[in-house]
């Protein structure tokens, strides 16, 4: 038996590398799809990368079919502190499964989790795509620094706040959140607010909210609206490996 702490510091008991593995966080799920094809049994209808993921689906990432992740007896369950209810993970252990729960706010602690996870419990060497992701977001910010801000819902509207994975993602391009010193991380606010914090840049992502050329931009006639893939603002799987190069070609 090896004791593992999860980013929490929670003792996660394996008797061996976690071969059934259940994950309940889209952006890991991609990631240990990628690196170890075959040991994911289950994961959240929202999980959709890899897109030929073959596994059972068990609801989403906060409203998870607990009676079903516990029949397909996995030997790890994977969480997020932010994607998942803590009741969850709580109901989870208390049925007797090692449930490891990850803590993610920015781009470094997004590499160094997933480093851990994966040399850790699952006992692997470190990924090419991880090296490469590392390697890629390594240097300064290679944006001239603009002011941008990020919706991620409408009706009501929210937006990229402070201590977000999303915000370090910005922050690294050499982007300012014009609401990232505030004490909210996703904080609500009224589409007028967002014009009259002046951002120079509006990015709509395609999730959580599914903002479209015809559904968001005519908010913001007065500033430059960049339609933009969410997964490259909010993933931190193997997508990594890219979406610096990805993100600094479609804000230009």
């Amino acid at each position: 038996m090896t004791v593992w702490r999860d980013d929490l510091g929670h003792p996660v008991e394996l008797n061996g590398p976690a071969r059934r593995v259940v994950c309940l966080v889209p952006s890991l799920t991609e990631a240990v799809a990628v690196s170890a094809p075959g040991l994911l049994v289950g994961a959240t209808d929202w999980c959709t990368h890899p897109a030929d993921l073959a596994v059972a689906r068990v609801r989403g990432t906060k409203n998870p079919e607990r009676a079903a992740i516990i029949a397909l007896a996995p030997d790890l369950v994977l969480a997020n502190r932010e994607e998942n209810r803590k009741l969850d993970v709580t109901r989870l252990r208390d049925a007797g499964l090692a449930v490891w729960v990850t803590v993610i706010e920015s781009v470094p602690e997004a590499m160094a989790s997933l480093r851990r996870l994966l040399t850790g419990p699952f006992g692997l060497d470190v990924p090419p795509w991880l090296a490469d992701a590392e390697q890629a977001w390594a240097g300064p910010a290679p944006l001239p620094s603009r002011r941008v801000a990020v919706p991620v819902w409408r009706d009501p509207w929210m937006v990229v706040g402070a201590r977000t994975f999303t915000g370090d993602v910005l922050a690294r391009l050499g982007l300012v959140n014009v609401f990232g010193a505030g004490p909210g991380r996703y904080p609500h606010v009224e589409a007028g607010q967002i014009r009259a914090a002046a951002p120079d840049l509006v990015l709509l992502p395609d999730e959580p909210y599914p903002f479209t050329a015809g559904d968001g931009p005519e908010e913001f006639p007065a500033q430059r609206v960049v339609l933009v893939s969410g997964r490259l603002l909010t993933w931190y799987g193997p997508s990594l490996a890219t979406a610096r190069a990805d993100l600094l070609r479609v804000i230009g």
